[in-house]
């Protein structure tokens, strides 16, 4: 090299190093970010739903970035649970030690169970929109549900099955987890009360696929309705396979059937299941905007899942844009006290308000599978 090169290389190292050192090294690496976790089943059986959560979650976080909700960029960080406890633990910790996020999106009764001691130890809050067993709400002060619990979904669809639907004699089909097992248990509590009566439980091993065994027995019963209590492949595969082997009466369920396979599936026509209350119609632009872009963006209409995970992240944006006004850092402990200060929060579906143990206060509503995208036949308060 000359000595004209080598002088002016060395010119270029020393104004690159002042840029560096002058504030260039943040330009090189883009807006700060604030980061928040998604612990979600991106992988195995129960895939779909991660996928459905996680769409929500992805434009709601569009959206407030878009709308300069806060000073940094938000990010959301996923990590794979499978939907199994051990992963879900696994996640949870990279999510929380190495990445260092203050608020972390959950799913599953039995993922949600498995992480609320570590969100508790190190004050992470943890907000689930998925999982509905009646015992997550007994998970301590960072674990929040952003979904009525299957207590809240069983109470609400029973008195509409056995009074409006005269459907009185009962058969229960549950996957043997703790999600299961509490919907057997309210059941046995609610039917007899109403007027209905739970003639039999067959419990299903998680992963198992095949049914005729319990279909045959579901037979001989002769109910009016089938109660159907598991989630994911396995709640397809019990449905066609009662219908595919002439067991034709209605069937019920509870917000799990709020997911694309089981709405397009032609055995699960005429299914009745509880969620959340969304009027996709409703007037207010936030509502508008999420039902608009969530179209244009999948080519469907959103389902309740997928407003459950965009409104946790909106909660999330609402909490921290306090928080910087304030002056305060983001984190769990100060999110959970101004969610504690804070009485209601306009989401998606109407104004909400939270329980002291961290669950959702909201309408529920009976949907029926049309084959195009649902109907709602009934609400509750």
């Amino acid at each position: 090299m000359s000595p004209r090169r080598r002088r002016l290389s060395a010119a270029l190292c020393a104004a690159a190093m002042a840029w560096l050192a002058g504030g260039g090294r943040e330009a090189l690496a883009g807006p700060p970010e604030l980061k928040i976790g998604a612990l979600l089943p991106m992988s195995g059986p129960n895939a779909e739903y991660g996928q459905t959560f996680g769409s929500g979650a992805d434009l709601s976080v569009a959206h407030v970035n878009a709308d300069h909700l806060l000073a940094e960029n938000l990010v959301l960080t996923y990590e794979d649970s499978q939907a199994l406890p051990m992963q879900g633990v696994l996640g949870m910790n990279k999510l929380v030690n190495v990445y260092g996020t203050p608020f972390v999106l959950t799913g599953f009764t039995g993922v949600s169970k498995a992480i609320a001691p570590l969100a508790r130890r190190s004050r992470t809050v943890a907000v689930n929109g998925g999982g509905v067993g009646p015992d997550l709400a007994q998970l301590g002060a960072y674990f929040w549900n952003v979904i009525p619990l299957a207590n809240a979904e069983v109470r609400a669809i029973v008195p509409y099955l056995v009074t409006q639907k005269q459907l009185k004699r009962f058969v229960l089909i549950y996957v043997d987890d703790p999600l299961g097992q509490s919907i057997n248990e309210e059941l046995a509590r609610d039917l007899s009360p109403a007027g209905g009566q739970l003639l039999a439980s067959f419990a299903v091993p998680a992963g198992a696929q095949q049914f005729g065994g319990v279909v045959a027995r579901v037979r001989d019963a002769n109910p009016d309705l089938i109660f159907i209590a598991s989630y994911g492949a396995q709640q397809s595969q019990i449905v066609k396979q009662l219908r595919d082997n002439g067991v034709n009466q209605q069937i019920a369920s509870y917000s799990a059937f709020s997911i694309p396979a089981i709405n397009a599936l032609p055995e699960a026509k005429g299914a009745l299941y509880t969620t959340q209350r969304f009027d996709w119609n409703a007037p207010d632009r936030l509502t508008r905007r999420f039902v608009a872009d969530y179209q244009a963006k999948y080519g469907h209409k959103p389902t309740a899942y997928a407003a459950n995970y965009y409104n946790a992240v909106r909660l999330f944006a609402i909490l921290a844009a306090k928080l910087e006004h304030e002056g305060k850092p983001v984190t769990g402990e100060n999110l959970l006290a101004e969610r504690e200060r804070s009485r209601q929060f306009d989401l998606v579906g109407g104004s909400v308000s939270f329980d002291a143990n961290g669950a959702v206060r909201a309408p529920i509503q009976i949907n029926q599978i049309d084959g195009a995208g649902g109907t709602v036949v009934s609400t509750t308060q």
